[in-house]
């Protein structure tokens, strides 16, 4: 088994639990948290959807964003959201699963312990009220136990090159951030690349790439999702817009047509 010090590892075993496998309630003196985070993306409707657990207290949330109106809710109890890996029932959406590119899943030191994230693109169809839809995006599992203070800033989304070839991305900042063996990671076809560190925008407008690196991916928001909860020993202030992306990632990677969400979240947990 490695030591923290060799932390992080990309897409290799550590030898550490991360789930599947079951985790410890408490390591190195941090309560557990985990989450599965489903968000979906396109030019008519875009969701998203997650199970949470910070020391074993449940949360659940979803919102939709059809272009018009922002539906969302939160409830901190079990079963008012299921996300497993083939299927997604919450509010009023059926949906079915399927992988749509490579996993990536990175192991880091966060703190005095470790964190795991692991992020799948998929392609969901079913329906939302009634009506049918298709749309892609990405799985988010994470786990770990986290420092007690965590802040970051992250975006997800899908889109088109110039030819029409599918693209996802998962850019972050906070978490996972290491100049290699990150969870940054761009999907081409379906094929996943890891990208250079990012710096993202105070406002959330555009996230870029260093001085070096000419790409530069802007953002446009169109709705905002934003919550502050503060129960003392557990505190998180987050928001999380939907938009439109457009602009270039490393390697030239030019998006035509993208949508997703950023995100700026602090906890205290």
């Amino acid at each position: 088994m490695p030591s923290l010090s060799e932390l992080p590892l990309r897409d290799r075993p550590t030898g550490l639990p991360v789930p599947p496998a079951r985790m410890a309630p408490l390591r190195d003196r941090r309560p557990l948290k985990r989450w599965r985070y489903l968000g979906l993306y396109g030019e008519d409707l875009m969701l998203c959807a997650a199970t949470v657990r910070v020391a074993g207290l449940p949360q659940s949330f979803w919102a939709f964003w059809d272009r018009r109106d922002l539906r969302e809710k939160t409830v901190f109890r079990p079963g008012a959201v299921a996300i497993a890996d083939d299927a997604a029932r919450f509010a009023d959406a059926r949906l079915t699963l399927e992988p749509d590119g490579d996993a990536m899943a990175v192991t880091s030191r966060h703190g005095d312990s470790y964190i795991w994230t692991r992020k799948r693109p998929v392609r969901a169809t079913g329906t939302v009220g009634g009506r049918a839809i298709e749309l892609r995006g990405l799985i988010d599992d994470s786990a770990g136990y986290h420092a007690r203070r965590t802040d970051w800033r992250w975006c997800a989304g899908v889109g088109e090159a110039p030819d029409g070839t599918p693209l996802a991305f998962n850019i972050v900042d906070g978490v996972h951030d290491a100049p290699v063996g990150s969870e940054r990671t761009a999907w081409v076809g379906g094929v996943a690349t890891e990208l250079p560190p990012a710096t993202f925008a105070d406002d959330l407008s555009a996230v870029s790439f260093g001085d070096a690196d000419p790409a530069r991916l802007a953002f446009a928001e169109e709705a905002r999702r934003a919550r502050a909860d503060d129960f003392k020993l557990f505190a998180s202030d987050y928001v999380q817009p939907f938009g439109t992306f457009s602009g270039t990632l490393p390697g030239g990677i030019a998006v035509a047509r993208g949508w997703g969400v950023m995100e700026r979240h602090s906890v205290r947990w």
